[in-house]
């Protein structure tokens, strides 16, 4: 076991289940809480392995080594990509184009519109990627908020921030081409939150534990988007909201054509789009009891930008929802309300 100023860096979780026992590692400061550890850690070991102690010529030497498409490229271009989208209005000196730096704030400020008053309590922030919004949730809750994703190398650069203050990422120019940068950065209540590498389709929380939760254009990218609906649900208390945004930019190579929440069968009465499809998934009284507990406050379409290097950005429309989680309790005025509704909408 290791540990740093009070904090674990390295160590094991065992489960206190006589009939578990499992083991988790503390690798960094970050546990990783899997079901499929095994599975998981095989598939991605080099984020785990990379040094970052290494110069900015031999980082690059490396680069050239290992090639485009190769795991250290992918991994450089990902870091490059969103550690610009949370931290790039910080560096002052950075890229020219600026039109993507810090990209999330917008979506972050408009999803904080909605859940105002302030945030009480625990928050959960799924999908944090090197945690911007995470910090900034701290900044707006009196508890903890903590920020939980499936890439190692992104929670890894957002412990660095947390603990040094400053964003450290080599920023894409082109093609294998980096800089380093490294400036500093602050945010109030930032030692409030903390970061874990945990399924967003299996998290490892008890039911009800949460006051609030975000899922910031996360549900297109994962294996199946509606377990990740009803576990965010499952996890929330009751009365809480959470903030869900997506681009609906769906890929077979991520998400199975059957776990899509839109981008197919338009003969539907949803027509295929994501939104409506959504709307109706909710609505539906066969679908999961914790899907049955939430409710729709209100909708918006949010620009959203991504730098990819120098000369390319991609340009997005996010779909923000604020959900509620209401009782499972049976409800005949809210029933009564949303029949009145549905036959409005009709």
């Amino acid at each position: 076991m290791k540990t740093d100023d009070s904090e674990l860096q390295e160590g094991v979780l065992v489960c206190s289940n006589e009939m578990c026992k499992s083991e988790f590692p503390v690798i960094d400061g970050i546990p990783v809480i899997l079901a499929n550890l095994r599975s998981y850690l095989g598939q991605n070991l080099l984020p785990f392995l990379c040094r970052e102690d290494l110069s900015e010529t031999m980082a690059s030497l490396l680069g050239d080594c290992a090639g485009p498409g190769s795991g250290y490229d992918l991994m450089r271009q990902h870091i490059s990509t969103y550690g610009f989208a949370h931290y790039g209005d910080f560096d002052q000196e950075g890229a020219s184009n600026r039109l993507c730096a810090g990209a999330i704030t917008s979506l972050f400020e408009k999803s904080m519109a909605h859940l105002q008053p302030k945030i009480t309590g625990s928050f959960l922030d799924v999908g944090c990627s090197v945690g911007r919004t995470t910090f900034e949730l701290a900044g707006q809750s009196d508890g903890l908020v903590l920020g939980v994703d499936l890439n190692f190398a992104m929670l890894k650069m957002a412990r660095s921030v947390m603990n040094e203050g400053k964003a450290t990422y080599f920023l894409r120019r082109e093609g294998l081409v980096y800089e380093r940068r490294s400036f500093p950065v602050s945010f109030e209540g930032g030692k409030r939150a903390d970061f874990w590498l945990c399924d967003a389709s299996a998290l490892p929380f008890r039911s009800e534990c949460f006051s609030g939760a975000a899922s910031f254009n996360v549900l297109d990218c994962l294996w199946s988007p509606y377990d990740h609906l009803r576990e965010m649900i499952r996890i929330l208390q009751t009365g809480a909201k959470a903030a869900v945004s997506t681009p609906f930019d769906w890929s077979a190579n991520v998400t199975p054509v059957e776990g899509w929440l839109g981008g197919h069968s338009q003969r539907a009465p949803h027509q295929g789009l994501g939104k409506f499809y959504i709307s109706a998934l909710l609505k539906s009284k066969p679908c999961a009891q914790e899907l049955q507990q939430i409710e729709i406050l209100c909708e918006e379409d949010v620009p959203w930008c991504l730098r990819l290097h120098d000369r390319s950005i991609m340009q997005y429309l996010t779909h923000l929802m604020i959900l509620k989680k209401h009782s499972d309790t049976p409800d005949p005025q809210r029933d009564i309300m949303k029949q009145v509704e549905d036959e409005g909408e009709g």
